[in-house]
């Protein structure tokens, strides 16, 4: 049951004259302090301001109108025309009773279920994951969880990097440089090994090869004294030669372009390209399973570029055919109005590339989905890409379904740069797991000193995989965030760990009770409403569903995890101020029992849709 909706429905059924129904239902919102009641309306002000009309003599007469009972009564009004709705405390009590014993929590069904394609995580697999990848895939994941929980259908679809340039760097990189003992012993490091080397080949130094290819072009188009002194220039207070860095360049160019054949005669169907692709992807894809199954995170297909390689001709023989693909340089392209630089689809040596598999992509979750809703859960630097490929889809045909860039920020280090080890590479992702494993051992071990070894292990597993991810998801995806072991690991403040340990404080209730929750929900006692505490819980326990809706619509995970903390520390307050064991009768006693229940169950489910697991013990 969502509050929030009902608050709306009624607010925009006693819409002013002259107001707009949606609009003066919206403005509907939780109140940011208790004083002001539990919800606040402020759509008589923008009505007031558009008709030039007192927005508080606007308020007097809808506050006369609108139907709010048995929820609440008529609302107050304060200020210049603010409307405070406070929920009536027998309406509060008789509803948490009902959720006592409702398994979904106060969760409606959605009158139309939606389908839900979600694309995430998404890495290549020819390398391990680093921590680049972690953003991705909890949003994604958890993104899942909340439209799942909402009643929607959902396909959570990997799409996997299998096919592209990084395959023909390691198809090189085996032909000329394999390791073979090193690949019996781990195929995928040796993989990698063959990738980054040829990587470093083809841009060696980092930025070497474009600081110095102009010189080797100038000498080309016979300029030779501008390159000399071009190179002069940018050689001094270096050790580099001319001889050096042309042979340095001249490599560098040689293993792209072998690269590129090998990536060709893949796409083309080479048996001994298409023999070692197939020898490498099972390898590839055990290391990525092992990392989500330690995640717990699930796909419900893994479609990788190859699958769509078959269809790509297609697409743009299809887009040529009605008139959106013209030939450009060479290229095949569309010409969109959210980039300057033409959509390409086909380059101009006939290959394809992300943008056609990506329209691929989209055709075939039409025709095997028909989903309401594309979700691509992908980093902000693509956010051009995406605008340009949704232009082109819609003009296509596929405008009936509405598609979004879930884009999200970058992880920096304390330096505020992106992530990186000291020795300046990119952090591994499994590597990263451990550590967060090792540091919250450290918390668990002077913390819980009387559990036994392995159950700490096992809390150790659960805490730091939970940390890494709610510092993640508890950020607004769209901003970049300092990655930081101390505060994610802290026992108080918006962390995880905090989460955790509010759910095993209320177990510990039961346990120094000795008493089964089962039973608690079974009697379903009255619940009490007897003072500021309880009514501070009360109300926050009915905020769930509005929390899930409002998260899913804006598509961040964060709304949750404010949701949650807001819950822990509504719970913390209660704890404080009422006694639960010692209450003050049984019938109370029972009561709070009921809604320490009810805190942990809620906290349990809300951390789940975050992919994070609870102990009854920190």
């Amino acid at each position: 049951m969502n509050v929030l909706d009902r608050l709306r429905t009624a607010f925009t059924a006693a819409t002013p004259e002259g107001g707009d129904p949606a609009t003066f239902g919206s403005a509907v919102r939780p109140s940011t302090d208790p004083k002001f009641g539990d919800y606040q309306a402020n759509g008589c002000m923008s009505v007031g301001k558009a008709q030039g009309k007192n927005p508080r003599e606007i308020a007097q007469v809808v506050a006369g109108t609108v139907q709010l009972a048995p929820m609440a009564d008529a609302p107050d009004i304060a200020g210049p025309g603010f409307l405070n709705v406070r929920l009536r405390d027998d309406w509060l009590s008789e509803t948490l009773g009902r959720l006592i014993a409702d398994a979904d929590l106060g969760i409606d069904r959605p009158e139309k279920a939606l389908t839900v394609v979600i694309d995430y995580s998404s890495p290549n697999v020819a390398k391990p994951m680093h921590v680049g990848h972690i953003r991705s895939t909890v949003i994604g994941e958890s993104l899942s969880r909340i439209f799942a929980s909402l009643g929607h259908k959902v396909i959570r679809d990997n799409h996997l990097g299998d096919w592209g340039s990084q395959f023909g760097m390691i198809l090189w990189g085996w032909k000329n440089h394999r390791d073979e003992a090193a690949y019996a012993a781990n195929p995928v490091a040796e993989l990698s090994r063959l990738y980054r080397l040829a990587q470093s080949t083809i841009k060696p130094g980092g930025d070497f090869k474009a600081r110095y290819e102009k010189v080797f072009t100038l000498a080309e188009g016979g300029k030779a004294e501008e390159s000399a002194a071009l190179f002069a220039k940018l050689a001094e207070g270096t050790s580099d030669s001319l001889e050096s860095v042309k042979a340095t360049i001249d490599e560098a160019r040689k293993v792209a372009d072998a690269t590129r054949v090998e990536t060709a005669k893949l796409h083309a169907g080479d048996a001994e390209n298409r023999a070692l692709w197939e020898q490498f992807m099972p390898h590839c894809l055990k290391a990525l399973d092992a990392i989500y199954e330690r995640l717990g995170v699930t796909f419900d297909v893994h479609l990788g570029e190859s699958f769509y390689d078959p269809m790509l001709a297609g697409v743009v023989s299809d887009l040529e055919a009605k008139g959106l693909a013209v030939e450009s340089e060479g290229a095949t392209v569309v010409f969109t109005k959210a980039s300057k630089a033409p959509f390409i689809v086909r380059k101009s040596d006939g290959a394809s590339n992300y943008a056609t598999t990506d329209l691929a992509t989209i055709r075939y979750r039409k025709e095997t989905w028909s989903p309401d809703l594309l979700l691509y859960v992908v980093d902000h630097r693509q956010g051009a890409h995406f605008k340009a490929l949704f232009e082109v889809a819609e003009k296509w045909g596929y405008d009936d379904m509405r598609m979004e860039h879930v884009a999200f920020g970058t992880i920096l280090g304390p330096d505020r740069t992106p992530f990186k080890t000291r020795d300046g590479d990119v952090v591994g992702l499994e590597s990263l797991l451990d550590e967060a494993v090792s540091e919250a051992r450290k918390v668990v071990d002077e913390n819980s000193p009387d559990l036994e070894p392995e159950q700490r292990a096992k809390v150790a597993e659960i805490v730091g995989l939970g940390a890494i991810k709610y510092a993640d998801l508890s950020q607004n995806r769209l901003s970049d965030y300092v990655f930081d072991w101390k505060k994610m690991m802290a026992m108080n403040g918006n962390t995880g760990a905090y989460l955790q340990y509010a759910y095993a404080r209320i177990q510990s209730i039961f346990r120094k009770g000795e008493i089964d929750p089962e039973a608690i929900r079974s009697a379903n006692p009255p619940i009490s409403i007897s003072g500021p505490a309880e009514r501070g819980l009360a109300v926050a326990l009915l905020r769930l569903p509005e929390s899930l809706s409002l998260a899913a619509s804006e598509l961040k995970p964060n709304i949750l995890t404010d949701y949650l903390f807001s819950l822990a520390n509504a719970f913390s307050t209660f704890f404080q101020e009422c006694p639960v064991l010692k209450a003050e009768t049984p019938a109370l006693r029972d009561s709070r029992l009921a809604l320490a229940d009810l805190t942990g169950r809620t906290l349990r489910f809300g951390l789940g849709l975050l992919g994070i697991d609870v102990v009854d013990r920190m």
